[in-house]
């Protein structure tokens, strides 16, 4: 069996990565969905847009259950205590989710143009209010939950919804929207032809100079927002308690990371190198390499953050002795291990049918296209 400190720090690390994959691969699509009643102006544009990534949405989600699913299985008490935080903003998330696969199937089974025009919003809404929550999510985390934990491990959470909306978890809540509508858009640029890309083009320009905006504004604020530090003694290899340790709660410790350890900066340069290769790419009208660049900005972007939080995972502002770390909020070795050698395997398997199904189906989706197949395609 594998030690119980590396496999804490390996499944913090396959979380990051799974984070990343839905980012990437079902981030570009609720970046299309997000566009497309801007950038279609026609029902056949519409259509041109939804069928660029009809074939792979499906299976992209496939990153955002196993996401889900590695958090349960391996921080049981971080998904316990997210879904009491988050519960009415998750619950707005699924309820969003949930106009997707209609959308998607039933759009365009009938002709009706208020019909059609009524899912085009669905799609709309299915994919920008996950991306904007997300977001949001991600900056509640990072400013702290207030939750504690009672003598048997109950959790309490002394929050309310409005609470989660604080300046800088709508600054994180845009800059997880334009990223994604970023990553959208040099899709659309990637896979489409004629007006359709040209309007890509100039979304892209435009998120991703938001983007690039309040990524370096959420730094700022990030250097001056209270941050976590554990200030007592922990054994990693040990089953650890979460109410066990004492922690710092001060102005500037999330910076404490990158000074400790100078190569985490190149995290942050990753993140800036994607954004600004993208919005370099998009002027010269290279969709592809604008697609890889805000890929690489998806991943820069969240390890950037994971870098700052490490080895917090849900901190707590009411009570931050009982924040939850990676060596805390875990399962057993045992679990951890099996999950391990599981991960190991499968990881892999989803790259190469992923990878096999875009290799097939690529190429321009154009308005012809979809006019010689109108009842075949979505």
């Amino acid at each position: 069996m594998l030690d119980y400190t590396f496999l804490k720090l390996i499944w913090w690390l396959l979380v990051c990565v799974l984070l990343i994959g839905f980012a990437i691969m079902d981030g570009h699509d609720m970046g299309v969905g997000t566009l497309l009643p801007f950038i279609g102006r026609s029902d056949d544009e519409r259509r041109v847009i939804i069928n660029t990534v009809g074939p792979h949405w499906e299976g992209n989600q496939v990153w955002f259950i196993t996401a889900g699913g590695a958090i349960f299985a391996a921080w049981p008490l971080v998904y316990a205590t997210a879904f009491s935080g988050f519960y009415f903003a998750l619950m707005a998330v699924l309820w969003a989710l949930f106009l997707r696969p209609v959308g998607f199937d039933y759009r365009s089974k009938v002709a009706d143009p208020r019909w059609r025009a009524m899912w085009d919003w669905g799609l709309f809404a299915g994919s920008a209010i996950p991306s904007l929550v997300f977001g949001v999510a991600i900056g509640n985390v990072i400013t702290g939950v207030p939750f504690y934990f009672q003598e048997n491990m109950l959790t309490v959470y002394t929050g309310s919804f409005l609470a989660l909306f604080t300046p800088f978890s709508l600054l994180c809540g845009i800059a997880s929207l334009s990223l994604l509508i970023f990553h959208g858009a040099n899709y659309l640029q990637l896979r489409t032809e004629a007006a359709i890309a040209e309007r890509a083009r100039k979304a892209s320009l435009y998120s991703g100079l938001v983007l690039l905006l309040v990524f370096t504004l959420g730094g700022f604020m990030l250097a001056n927002i209270p941050g976590y530090a554990i200030n007592s003694v922990v054994n990693p290899g040990e089953a650890v308690a979460p109410t066990g340790k004492t922690v710092l709660y001060q102005a500037g410790l999330w910076l404490s990371n990158y000074h400790t350890y100078p190569l985490t900066i190149g995290l942050v340069v990753l993140a800036y190198a994607g954004i600004v290769f993208g919005l370099l790419s998009t002027l010269g009208r290279r969709g592809g390499i604008a697609f890889i660049s805000s890929g690489l900005a998806c991943a820069g972007i969240i390890l950037t953050a994971g870098a700052a939080l490490f080895p917090f995972v849900l901190p707590s502002s009411s009570h931050p002795d009982h924040s939850l770390t990676a060596w805390d909020c875990v399962s057993s070795q045992r679990t951890l291990n099996i999950m391990f050698w599981v991960a190991l395997i499968m990881t892999p398997i989803i790259l190469i049918y992923t990878s096999w199904a875009y290799r097939i189906m690529r190429g321009k989706i154009t308005v012809a296209a979809i006019q010689a197949n109108g009842t075949s395609l979505y």
